[in-house]
């Protein structure tokens, strides 16, 4: 349960709460190691030879995590210190609030459109982009299990286990600079069951090793960028709009960029560097906490 410590070893609660409350770091990590360790292993609770595409397999995995973000909250209910609750919901500091919302829904989209200017420019270049001005397009996707999946399911269960259930655990025990770290991390090692996947699949130990290290790679600097967005804006909504679209984009492909004519090459690659460069500059000021409305216990350590 939560531990009473001085304010000279964590950080406190912020506003006029008069006090301070935390968890001990076995507490809040130790607790976000189970939660993550039930969250990848309600993937495989089903005996299924099938694979994670076949819809028998994604429609038992719904369920799964499903009942996982069902469970996952009472940890934050059970373990979060008595004095934060006498100032807040469970559910406002996991995310769940009015104040900002609008806001939260579309600028962090926004932000993140713009690191990915590379990609989208090359999408209106070629003209991919006219069919998400189609209905059928939409009719069709919404009747796809794996379109669901990675655009909706697989966004909100991870945005809500890892960041919603996570952060406000970790919070309680290290500053945000810190907190946003180890998240990211236990995001990336569950993604390394994929392992165990491409090996049933027949592809060779040394391309699986390589694939999943790289997945790890990106998925724990997606994580990084994720918990930023959750733990600036106090909103659920920021990573997880950000993360159905990041997951609709896919990582971007260089070698579509490679494959163009020399002019319009160069001009990608000027797209990608803007993206980058642009975002980098407005990360800070678009991520500003008061422009979400953000006095979470947290807030006055950003």
């Amino acid at each position: 349960m939560a531990n009473e410590m001085t304010t000279e070893q964590h950080p406190a609660v912020g506003g006029d709460a008069g006090g301070a409350a935390y968890l001990s770091p076995l507490v809040s990590v130790g607790a976000c190691f189970v939660i993550s360790i039930i969250y990848v292993a309600s993937l495989y609770v089903w005996n299924s030879k099938h694979d994670r595409d076949h819809p028998s397999t994604i429609k038992r995995r719904f369920f799964s995590v499903f009942v996982v973000m069902l469970v996952a909250p009472f940890f934050v209910l059970t373990l979060t210190s008595k004095d934060v609750f006498q100032r807040y919901t469970v559910w406002q500091i996991m995310g769940f609030r009015q104040e900002g919302l609008f806001t939260a829904t579309f600028v962090p989209l926004l932000l993140t459109m713009v690191l990915f200017l590379g990609p989208l420019s090359v999408q209106l270049s070629n003209g991919i982009w006219r069919i998400y001005s189609e209905p059928m397009y939409w009719m069709n996707a919404v009747r796809n299990l794996v379109w669901l999946r990675n655009h909706l399911v697989a966004p909100l269960s991870e945005e809500f286990t890892f960041r919603a259930c996570m952060l406000p655990l970790l919070l309680q025990t290290f500053r945000p600079s810190i907190a946003m770290l180890i998240t990211p991390l236990l995001f990336g090692l569950a993604h390394l069951h994929h392992i165990k996947e491409r090996l049933q699949n027949g592809r060779p130990l040394r391309e699986v090793l390589i694939v999943s290290f790289f997945q790890f790679f990106y998925t724990t600097i997606f994580g990084i960028y994720s918990a930023h967005l959750f733990v600036r804006s106090g909103h659920f909504v920021a990573p997880f709009v950000v993360h159905a679209f990041c997951n609709h984009m896919g990582f971007p492909d260089v070698q579509e960029v490679q494959s163009q004519p020399h002019r319009k090459k160069y001009l990608f690659v000027g797209f990608y560097v803007l993206g980058l460069v642009g975002w980098i500059a407005l990360l800070p000021t678009l991520t500003t906490p008061s422009w979400y409305a953000n006095n979470l216990f947290w807030a006055a350590e950003l």
